[in-house]
């Protein structure tokens, strides 16, 4: 096996220069680091991470925490973190807290606290000051996705505003009689994002003078069932049919769109119907959404974790940043019939 001298012969440096080049710890001068990764590339030598770890006191290792892995949004932020750190020579280990306060508590008591990641991306996890305050006195560096976290560097979105956004597009349309579909108190534990979908619904309602009656706005969870079954049970009162159908995520527009089919509604002549995120398959069903690029996220959070941890890049990252959102019109929308 080669090893660290060859390939520092092969450069004309000192072994040490090797370490500080292929490790990204250290000054070295663009010409010797040329050298180095082409002599390591010739020689197909590949750093030892134990040996980097003892030398560095890092693992280059990002610890990624999510509520759930099943939902398109999350893993689609994991994808666009785990592009960035690849980049940067990060490994990304996940941590799914989908089984409860038994399994967080073991994450961030234990696992995120012993030398196994440099830092951590929470995606739309609300952390206590326990857990924050826990991370950032072991000088590992912590982002949040989703919503702000108190001292630390958060990405998010304004909620109310691509709500309003979205029955905004709706009322302009001509549609007086929309239904909100959102999210469950059971989905509204961190960030309240489902409160702040409803709020911004509300709000585009209201300024346009139009009413907000209960059955206007129903509670599901994020999902293409939820969508469904719910956007069912409300096209089969024809009396109160809306014309459009405002859905806090794309899955449950997706859902609306085939309970409406199933129903003989044609989507967008009997029922317009619009979303939140820019689903994968938001084309598929020429669904009009509003995307709020969750890959574009994921790279974000991991750049700002890198900026820090990188001696030649350590930066002071802004400690909240506004995402952008994009309104998308496809044919799932149009004016409602006279």
């Amino acid at each position: 096996m080669v090893g660290i001298n060859e390939v520092a012969r092969r450069a004309g440096v000192s072994a040490a220069t090797v370490s500080r080049a292929l490790s990204g710890n250290g000054a070295v001068s663009a010409g010797a680091r040329a050298r180095v990764e082409s002599a390591a590339n010739d020689l197909r030598y590949v750093v030892s991470s134990n040996a980097s770890s003892l030398a560095s006191g890092r693992t280059r290792n990002v610890g990624v925490v999510v509520p759930h892995l099943n939902r398109w949004f999350f893993s689609s932020v994991v994808e666009g973190a785990e592009r960035a750190l690849l980049r940067n020579g990060y490994d990304l280990t996940l941590y799914n807290l989908s089984g409860g306060g038994d399994e967080r508590r073991s994450v961030f008591e234990h696992f995120l606290r012993r030398r196994r990641v440099d830092a951590v991306i929470a995606v739309a996890l609300e952390l206590t000051e326990v857990e924050i305050s826990g991370l950032l006195a072991l000088n590992k560096p912590l982002v949040g996705v989703g919503g702000p976290l108190a001292g630390v560097p958060s990405l998010e979105i304004d909620e109310v505003a691509i709500a309003r956004l979205a029955t905004e597009h709706l009322i302009m349309l001509g549609h007086t009689t929309i239904l909100h579909i959102g999210g469950s108190s059971q989905e509204d534990t961190n960030f309240h994002i489902g409160s702040h979908r409803r709020t911004g619904f509300a709000q585009a309602m209201t300024t346009a003078g139009l009413p907000v009656p209960a059955r206007s706005m129903i509670s599901s969870n994020f999902t293409v069932a939820g969508g469904y079954a719910h956007a069912k049970q409300a096209l089969g009162h024809p009396h109160h049919r809306p014309t459009a159908i405002f859905a806090a995520s794309d899955e449950m527009a997706i859902g609306a769109h085939l309970a409406a089919r199933d129903l003989g509604l044609t989507v967008p002549q009997d029922l317009s119907i619009i979303g939140i995120d820019d689903h994968e398959l938001a084309e598929f069903f020429q669904l009009t959404t509003v995307a709020q690029f969750p890959k574009g996220q994921g790279e974000l959070a991991a750049e700002i974790l890198i900026a820090q941890l990188e001696p030649s890049r350590r930066e002071e990252p802004a400690l909240r940043v506004t995402l952008p959102f994009e309104l998308i019109v496809r044919s799932s929308t149009a004016r409602p019939r006279d």
